[in-house]
């Protein structure tokens, strides 16, 4: 049988995944997969950048290294990326000048860091001045570093993940860190204010100055950066300038090649574009208007795309739920849905332990979960993603909902339970049943738990449900609370 050519262009975490999930479905029986990567090595998990920027290998936070793609039978081509594609004659060319002939091709091109509309970016020659720098991949982190160095003052502009965990790396190595938000929220998508706030708290122990509300107008200096200059008049001084505010897809390649797009590549249900034999997953994708910038939906979108590309006639992509856990800076955080009432009828119930700091909030729709944020503590995150995403009646007594006795074995889905290592809940699962017993061994047979650790929560619970934990482990005990009423039907418990 002679097989297809499978271009893919891109070699981040989407196609990672997407590898996987055509291997799983023999898909290198059909298909001859070529993948090339604008970066000189396999891929990598871009949520733990912050372990290169302390000093750290690429090894340490690489999913798939080179070894792998030959191992596989995969061709991998890095450090050579695709610069023109012609779907009509079915090629594309790279910046060495290579040409390959292709069948279907995939963009999986993901994103770029977005730039600051501000004065004072680039020196008198043209470039960038010396200092300045975004944060979004390995080299990036390399040349942050090297700066760091050599610097005493880092300012940070960005409150989102990256931003975060930017700033926390840079006060590790001693600098001194001002983190800069242009919203009065941090981490503004996934946290309301009582969970920002917590954050914030959390952040500022470390000896990081947050500035919320912070309008970057200009970088100042002229060859080297020497601090920025905000709209309201104030200036910090810095040696090191971090951007990292927010990311816009990677379209222009298809756009040369009269792919439509907008916000990103357009594809249906199917992932497909409107151009045949052209498809697109990631966060370059945009589907029924929606551009994805976390790491579960791409997923999806992947597992879909893979049975597409088997002839699965039924395989149908329909959008997200979108949800996040993470631990940040060191604390767990994880939301899903709304994370505020969107009318006068939704009910919000909500827990604040401010001595163990500890939030947890529900939003609820005609008695259906809606939204959440947890900060502190997420043990109760796949229990509350699975009301979520089945969108189950909800107990009357709304507090039954924090001592959920959900079974972790029962979904059907191939949830992540580790997103930093793409371990599913049913590889756990089976890690159990084959004869894990203790948290160590659960974590060195799977991955799992090994990356920004805020899932070990989840493996412990997996552990007890299966009825094999060797491990003592509390359940969260609220202390003595209040409830009073509050605008749209909020129940309220303090500590």
């Amino acid at each position: 049988m002679i097989r297809e050519t499978l271009a893919i262009i891109g070699n981040g975490m989407a196609t990672g995944r997407l590898l996987d999930d055509l291997l799983r479905r023999d898909a290198l029986k059909r298909y001859e997969i070529i993948v090339f990567g604008e970066e000189p090595h396999g891929c990598y998990n871009r949520i733990l950048l912050n372990r290169v920027l302390l000093g750290g290998s690429t090894d340490e936070i690489t999913l798939k290294p080179a070894s792998w793609y030959a191992e596989r039978g995969i061709r991998l081509i890095t450090g050579d990326p695709v610069v023109a594609v012609s779907p009509a004659a079915q090629r594309l060319w790279t910046q060495s000048g290579g040409e390959f002939f292709f069948h279907r091709v995939i963009f999986a091109t993901g994103s770029v860091a977005r730039l600051l509309p501000v004065d004072g970016i680039t020196a008198p020659n043209g470039r960038w001045k010396d200092g300045l720098a975004v944060y979004r991949t390995v080299a990036d982190c390399q040349r942050i570093r090297e700066v760091a160095l050599r610097s005493k003052h880092a300012v940070v502009v960005g409150g989102g993940l990256l931003g975060l965990e930017a700033a926390k790396a840079l006060a590790d190595l001693g600098l001194q860190v001002t983190l800069l938000h242009l919203f009065d929220t941090l981490m503004n998508r996934q946290l309301d204010r009582v969970g920002s706030a917590m954050l914030r708290r959390a952040i500022e122990r470390m000896g990081i100055r947050v500035m919320t509300s912070a309008n970057t107008q200009a970088i100042l200096g002229t060859q080297r950066v020497e601090g920025v200059l905000l709209t309201n008049g104030e200036r910090i001084a810095a040696e090191l300038v971090v951007v990292a505010s927010g990311i816009k897809a990677r379209i222009e390649l298809a756009k040369d090649a009269d792919i439509p797009t907008n916000a990103g590549i357009l594809v249906n249900d199917r992932l497909e574009s409107s151009v045949p034999r052209v498809y697109a997953v990631g966060e370059c994708a945009e589907h029924a208007g929606k551009v994805y910038g976390i790491v579960q939906p791409l997923y999806e979108q992947c597992a879909v795309l893979a049975a597409v590309l088997m002839d699965a006639e039924s395989a149908a992509y329909r959008g997200s739920k979108v949800y996040t856990r993470l631990k940040i800076v060191g604390m767990d955080v994880a939301s899903m849905g709304d994370i505020e009432p969107q009318t006068d009828q939704d009910e919000v119930v909500q827990i604040i332990e401010e001595r163990r700091g500890i939030y947890r909030k529900l939003i609820i729709r005609e008695n259906r979960l809606v939204g959440a944020v947890l900060v502190g503590d997420t043990s109760l995150a796949a229990a509350l993603v699975r009301r979520y995403e089945r969108a189950d009646p909800l107990p009357a007594n709304r507090l039954d909902l924090f001592a959920s006795d959900d079974r972790i074995g029962e979904s059907t889905a191939e949830r992540m339970i580790c997103n930093c290592h793409q371990v599913s809940e049913s590889a756990i699962v089976e890690a159990v049943r084959g004869g894990c017993r203790t948290l160590p061994e659960l974590v060195t047979r799977t991955g799992a738990g090994t990356g920004c650790g805020s899932c070990q929560g989840q493996l412990a619970a997996v552990l007890r449900q299966c009825g094999s934990a060797r491990l003592s482990s509390p359940a969260p005990v609220v202390s003595a609370f209040s409830i009073e009423s509050t605008p749209h039907s909020c129940e309220k418990i303090h500590d």
